[in-house]
């Protein structure tokens, strides 16, 4: 039985991504540096350990587990870091898919499934976000993803390789506490640590051009995410044409909305205190979701507050 390679499948989204492929019955395979990752999220699932910038361990991998298809989700993912070491970013992001894809080439692997992002598409002045909105990414990040999607698309159309890029918007919650996010990079997880911590949770900026002055932002459940990838491969696996989709819920919140939710979750109502704006952040992004329904037959399932209660069930307390 041929396999899915995962790359960072033991890291927050590839776990979530290796559990829904496993639900369907897929033989799966995991290669992880285990940077941020951790090996007993993986299970019994086979797990090579080291980096995808490493050509020979992918070839290694791909022939000894039949690979088909892979699913890429391997990267580093700070904005404020890629800021900071943008050649990091460059080396890692894109050489590792560059090797990546080079092994799979070489292989014959004819499915490819690309983890990008909303930070492709910078700060849109629109309603709704759909896939044909010019990418204008703000960050070395952002640009990682965009230019990996543009070398996928390359490859893709010199080789016939199949290839379907995925732009996540906000990811939060958890499917289970074992598959948690241990990062404290975004709203919801900041939230909970000052909460925890006796600390007032903080908004950046509350003179936007929205009705309560706050951010608005497409909240989308890692589970759905993994659901998304699922249905990215099934279409793969039938002759599916390549293409790029968003993956969120179509739905807006604002800052104080997510924090109104935290505060009824966990029952703890402290005043969150209004700081300066951050730089770059852009009053509302929210996704078009339209394109994925209708071709992918995805839709997100979980509203905010099980996003919320997700992640509130796996704090340590």
């Amino acid at each position: 039985m041929s396999s899915w390679l995962v790359t960072g499948g033991a890291g927050y989204i590839g776990a979530h991504v290796v559990k829904a492929l496993r639900d369907r019955g897929e033989s799966v395979v995991v290669i992880d540096d285990l940077t941020t990752g951790s090996p007993e999220r993986t299970g019994d699932v086979p797990l090579v350990t080291g980096s995808i910038l490493d050509g020979d361990l992918v070839r290694r991998t791909l022939t000894d587990h039949d690979v088909a298809g892979i699913v890429h989700i391997a990267a580093k993912k700070q904005v404020g870091e890629s800021v900071e070491r943008p050649l990091f970013y460059y080396r890692e992001n894109l050489g590792g898919l560059i090797t990546l894809l080079e092994a799979a080439t070489e292989c014959n692997v004819n499915s490819f499934v690309f983890s990008s992002s909303s930070s492709t598409y910078g700060m849109p002045d629109v309603d709704l976000v759909t896939e044909d909105v010019k990418g204008e990414p703000m960050s070395p990040y952002g640009e990682t993803k965009l230019v990996g999607e543009w070398i996928s698309r390359a490859v893709s159309a010199a080789t016939g390789m199949r290839v379907i890029a995925l732009r996540y918007f906000n990811v939060a919650g958890c499917a289970s506490p074992d598959l948690a996010d241990p990062g404290i990079f975004n709203l919801i997880p900041l939230a909970l640590r000052a909460l925890t911590s006796g600390e007032a949770p903080k908004i950046f900026g509350d003179d936007y051009p929205t009705p309560d002055g706050t951010c608005i932002r497409d909240y989308v459940h890692v589970a759905d995410v993994a659901d998304a990838h699922a249905a990215a491969m099934l279409h793969l696996n039938e002759g599916g044409a390549s293409g790029a989709y968003n993956v969120g819920r179509g739905v807006g919140s604002s800052v104080r909305e997510v924090l109104a939710t935290v505060a009824a979750v966990t029952g703890n109502d402290m005043e969150p205190v209004v700081v300066d704006r951050r730089p770059g952040d852009p009053a509302r992004v929210i996704a078009s979701v339209e394109k994925i329904r209708n071709e992918l037959g995805w839709t997100a399932s979980y509203d905010l507050e099980q996003m919320v209660a997700s992640a509130w069930a796996a704090w340590p307390k």
